[in-house]
């Protein structure tokens, strides 16, 4: 633990993560980095994400729009982006942590129809932007680690680039906010792209020289610019951009593309990231007290990701299959469980439509395609989704599954279609369905629940953490969760297995071995000799840590890799081989690890 010089200083440091040239440059992993290293020093961190659209939250995007919707804790749908900042830093984020530009403007809404701005004229500058600051300053003083205490550094990402017409609020609202909290309180982190033409193989500084410009012109001035990249940045690159951007060349970041994310925090450490943010801010530590522990933890994970010694192929059965963003917490599950086993995990992508044999008349090959994909592989994952479309392909999946004994994990939509496989095939009710996909069924074995309001889509689902009580302790996912009692985890999702059916499903060895604190609602089913055939109506994926993975993912990962049996023979322990090795040691000999393990990225 790092010792601090003033555990309780009363200035609160602020770090704006902005972006340029394009979106998705990469500010969601510089900030969680740039808080992980900073946490690596005894600081408390928390973070924010600035979504620049007029939507209120997430909730109502299509996967394809804005990739995974994220839940919190208190049932927040959130973008995904929080997801990374609860992963890297293991804090618990909260729905304010995310700001919109319709949460802003319907605050400021809603307090002038109170008359609280005593009749004046309500203007973007100064009510909007006064608006933005008091928010930030308020969600920085939540507590996110457990502690009870009050963050001392809150991160800020703004989404969006530079220059866009919807961000240009917040842009403003931070070129004041810099002046209020004072600037030795506030630094701002501009992440850019380097181009580099596969014609001429040349990096180009431009476009981070115009965006740097154009941050100027706005009011604000970068303190670190961190350029991304293809391959390393060249040294006669990096002085072009401290010429023209007006920054030292210290001041000039390169990150380019790793083997893993889990770099990332290592290369900010080794280019002395931490050493100038110390200066810059003045934060309250003792330069050199990191705990080598922290270092070493993101070393072992990036050195598992990179040396897998086994294969695993999942695959996925979905419905947003072109984008990967759509399952990002589903892909971080599952690397999470093969980086626990040091296994290479290869995900193979089945759009669910295309094992349906309607597809089979119309375009044969991508139906063959689809179901060679499905026997090749060694697990199957069906997640979440809503809507018809692509159900009975992953009806299809969950029989294959099922009959051919091949470990299964079913996710909210993917526990109601292994249900409603179950009934159709086991059962022999063809018309078995829920009644989000046929209202008419004459067997509807999912239901929806009484507080769903289908007049408002926003919010109304049943969301957030919720227990889990196990009703047997014969039960592999009570084994996997440590033979606890009771499991909190967060919800989304508007249907449930209908009661009615539970003790007919279980009658033919499909157990629900998990439901909610009133005997209700299923939320979790096994079914009996067989591999691994597991499915939960909650999203475990959301809880799911590099270094503690969700207990269904992992077995999955383990079934698949036939190691499940002998993991839970050694009571869910791994392998003494495979645990990880936290060296200490001195600061020095820290520094040269990751100058070493910096050198041989390069």
């Amino acid at each position: 633990m790092a010792e601090l010089e003033d555990s309780e200083s009363p200035s609160r440091k602020y770090v704006l993560v902005s972006g340029g040239v394009i979106s998705g440059v990469g500010k969601g992993v510089i900030t969680s980095s740039v808080g992980t290293l900073l946490k690596s020093y005894g600081l408390r961190v928390t973070a924010i994400k600035i979504d620049p659209y007029l939507n209120i939250d997430a909730g109502t995007f299509s996967p394809y729009e804005h990739g995974e919707v994220f839940v919190l804790d208190d049932g927040g749908e959130v973008d995904l982006d929080l997801g990374n900042y609860e992963r890297f830093l293991d804090i618990t984020l909260h729905r304010d942590n995310n700001i919109t530009t319709g949460k802003i403007y319907q605050h400021v809404i809603e307090k002038e129809r109170r008359g609280d701005y005593l009749g004046k004229t309500v203007q973007v500058i100064p009510h909007v932007t006064d608006a933005i600051q008091e928010w930030v300053q308020k969600v920085a003083t939540v507590p996110v680690d457990g502690s009870g205490l009050m963050p001392q550094v809150c991160i800020i990402e703004l989404g969006g680039t530079i220059g866009d017409i919807e961000g240009m609020p917040f842009v403003e609202a931070f070129r004041q906010f810099q002046f209020t909290v004072g600037q030795e309180n506030f630094c701002n982190i501009h992440v850019s792209l380097v181009p580099q033409p596969g014609n001429t193989g040349e990096q180009k500084t431009k476009p981070t020289q115009n965006s740097v410009r154009q941050l100027r012109g706005l009011g604000l001035s970068p303190d670190l610019i961190v350029c991304r990249s293809i391959s390393p940045l060249e040294e006669s690159v990096k002085q072009k951009i401290s010429n023209f951007c007006h920054v030292s060349p210290k001041q000039v970041v390169a990150i380019h593309d790793c083997t893993s994310i889990y770099r990332v925090p290592l290369l900010l450490k080794q280019q002395g990231v931490l050493d100038f943010l110390f200066k810059r801010l003045h934060l309250p530590v003792k330069p050199g007290s990191c705990s080598p522990q922290t270092i070493c933890k993101w070393k072992n994970l990036a050195d598992r990701y990179d040396k897998p010694y086994q294969p695993v192929v999942i695959a996925i059965v979905g419905k947003y299959t072109k984008l990967e963003d759509s399952y990002i917490s589903v892909i971080k599950a599952l690397r999470h469980a093969a980086l626990l086993y040091q296994l290479k995990l290869h995900i193979k992508w089945i759009e669910a439509t295309h094992l349906e044999n309607e597809v089979k008349e119309e375009d044969p090959v991508k139906f063959h395609e689809a179901w060679k994909t499905l026997c090749d592989s060694q697990g199957v994952l069906v997640p979440g989704g809503f809507g018809c479309r692509g159900t009975d392909g992953k009806i299809a999946a969950a029989e294959w599954a099922r009959t051919k004994r091949i470990p299964y994990l079913g996710v909210c939509l993917g526990m109601q279609v292994a249900v409603i496989e179950f009934a159709r095939n086991v059962f022999g009710w063809k018309d078995a369905n829920s009644v989000e996909f046929n209202p008419s069924t004459t067997h509807p074995v999912v239901i929806e629940m009484p507080e769903h309001n289908p007049g408002n889509l926003g919010g109304t689902m049943r969301l957030g953490k919720r227990k889990t009580l196990f009703k047997t302790k014969d039960s592999t996912l009570r084994k996997l969760y440590k033979n606890v009692d009771s499991v909190e985890e967060r919800h989304r999702h508007r249907y449930e297995v209908n009661p009615d059916y539970v003790k007919e499903f279980e009658s033919q060895n499909l157990q629900f071995v998990g439901q909610d604190e009133v005997g209700q609602r299923m939320e979790m089913l096994e079914l009996k000799d067989h591999p691994y055939y597991v499915a939960v109506q909650y999203h475990p994926e959301y809880l799911s840590r590099p270094l503690n993975p969700s207990p269904p993912y992992l077995g999955l990962i383990l079934a698949a890799a036939n190691k499940l049996n002998s993991f839970i023979s050694r009571g869910c322990n791994i392998s003494p081989r495979l645990s990880y090795d936290y060296t200490s040691g001195d600061d020095d000999e820290d520094d040269e690890v990751t100058q070493a393990l910096y050198a041989n990225s390069q």
